[in-house]
């Protein structure tokens, strides 16, 4: 294959080896295997702002920390300095929720740096070595969805705990390795505290899961995890053991029942839509 013009630099510059293969494409990136003397790792490879739409971003943005108040001034007006700027800042919010999950004992690919706009990181694999399938592509029994399930429940509170919202959490966006589950793709991570959309988006990404792992074991669509763990957050009371029952008693003059549970439905539904998309997106590269 011929090396990626992005990889290519990370070689001239000893960073990496070798270019071993592609491992999948997106909208937003292209990911490949790579060789680092004797390691394989991966190297996601971020594509040209001008093939990628931002007009989705904004809500993922609110909040979001800028450098200075010249480039907070140039996001806004969306100037040609502005829209550099948002694609650094897009590109760095990955880095640095890694390396800040990471420490905080989440599950996910070890960082090990960000080279000329390319995030080079671990390698997540299977038992027998190869690349770890995503959760969308397993078949599952009961016992197993259940502890996958509690198990990323887990992650989404210490996310949480640490000032942070994936919002863009879905089955296809979690690895299973031999350890179980591990959560990637972060560039649209939320502020919990700084985005109105916060909530919203924490329900929509617990949602998310239960509607893929539910279909394994059905109990789970009875469970309120995301409301539960959104009240102990808001009431300063979250911590990343706080023990969940996935039970939660909502105010029923304020909340329609009826809606809530169908956001799990079109969570399911759009879980679908984003792996048809995404599999039309590598059909065509």
């Amino acid at each position: 294959m011929r090396t990626p013009e992005a990889l290519q630099v990370l070689i001239d510059d000893g960073v990496i080896d070798e270019v071993l293969r592609p491992l999948k494409s997106g909208k937003e990136a292209a990911v490949y295997v790579v060789r680092s003397g004797d390691d394989v790792r991966c190297a996601k490879v971020y594509k040209d702002m001008a093939q990628r739409s931002f007009q989705k971003r904004v809500q993922y943005q609110e909040g979001r920390k800028s450098r200075g108040s010249r480039e907070a001034r140039a996001m806004g007006k969306a100037t040609n300095f502005g829209r550099k700027q948002q694609e650094e800042a897009w590109k760095n919010a990955e880095v640095d929720a890694l390396y800040q999950l990471r420490d905080a004992g989440v599950r996910v690919p070890e960082p090990y740096g960000f080279f000329h706009g390319v995030l080079v990181m671990e390698l997540v694999t299977d038992a027998d070595g190869f690349s770890a399938p995503r959760l969308g592509e397993v078949e599952l029994d009961a016992d197993t969805a259940r502890a996958y399930h509690a198990a990323l429940v887990r992650e989404v509170v210490r996310m949480l705990c640490c000032g942070l919202i994936h919002g863009d959490l879905s089955a296809y966006n979690v690895l299973v390795g031999p350890e179980g589950p591990v959560v990637i793709d972060f560039p649209q991570v939320v502020s919990a505290a700084g985005n109105n959309n916060a909530r919203t988006m924490l329900l929509r990404d617990v949602n998310n899961l239960t509607a893929t792992l539910g279909r394994f074991a059905p109990e789970l669509l009875d469970t309120w995890y995301g409301e539960e763990m959104w009240a102990l957050f808001e009431a300063g009371e979250l911590l990343p053991d706080t023990p969940l029952t996935g039970e939660w008693t909502p105010d029923e003059s304020e909340v329609d029942l009826d809606s809530v549970r169908q956001a799990i439905n079109d969570a399911r539904e759009e879980a679908i839509i984003r792996q048809q998309g995404r599999e039309a997106a590598e059909a065509e590269d």
